[in-house]
């Protein structure tokens, strides 16, 4: 398996553990500004499937192997599960941390695919950095940042 083949199991693992959260997020979200997030979480969650959708069947177009069960993607994630109690503003400080470890590590599967000459692989992860500097900027401003 080369570096690039295991960078992107672990997106495919992070977006995977992710889109677990955000429907944990979506279900559990209380207080003001539920309906506000409820319907966000829900646009997040969506967006997470079909990244993980297109990250697998990216890996297996170029001779690789996704990673495909609970277990295996507990073991590559990078990010980390969320439990307990969860305030709204909690939540949303969570996704911008994630969403920024997601982006440095898109950077780095960027720099190996411009390496590597894939140029599918590095249109996939530069325009998932696009889009997550959205995300982060618009969660942030959410949280008054």
């Amino acid at each position: 398996m080369t570096k690039l083949h295991s960078a992107l199991n672990v997106q495919i693992s992070n977006w995977s553990l992710l889109y677990t959260k955000l429907h944990r997020f979506h279900w559990f979200v209380k207080g003001p500004q539920f309906f506000t997030l409820h319907e966000k979480f829900e646009a997040l969650y969506d967006e997470a499937a079909e990244v993980v959708d297109e990250a697998a069947e990216r890996l297996l177009a170029v001779g690789g192997t996704p990673v495909a069960t609970m277990k295996e993607y507990l073991a590559l994630a990078t990010l980390e599960e969320t439990t307990g109690e969860t305030k709204a503003d909690e939540m949303v400080q969570s996704l911008v941390n994630d969403y920024q470890q997601l982006r440095t590590e898109l950077k780095e599967i960027a720099e190996l695919s411009d390496e590597s000459g894939d140029d599918s692989i590095n249109d996939f992860a530069v325009g998932l950095i696009v889009k997550l500097d959205t995300h982060i900027w618009m969660l942030s401003a959410y949280l008054g940042e």
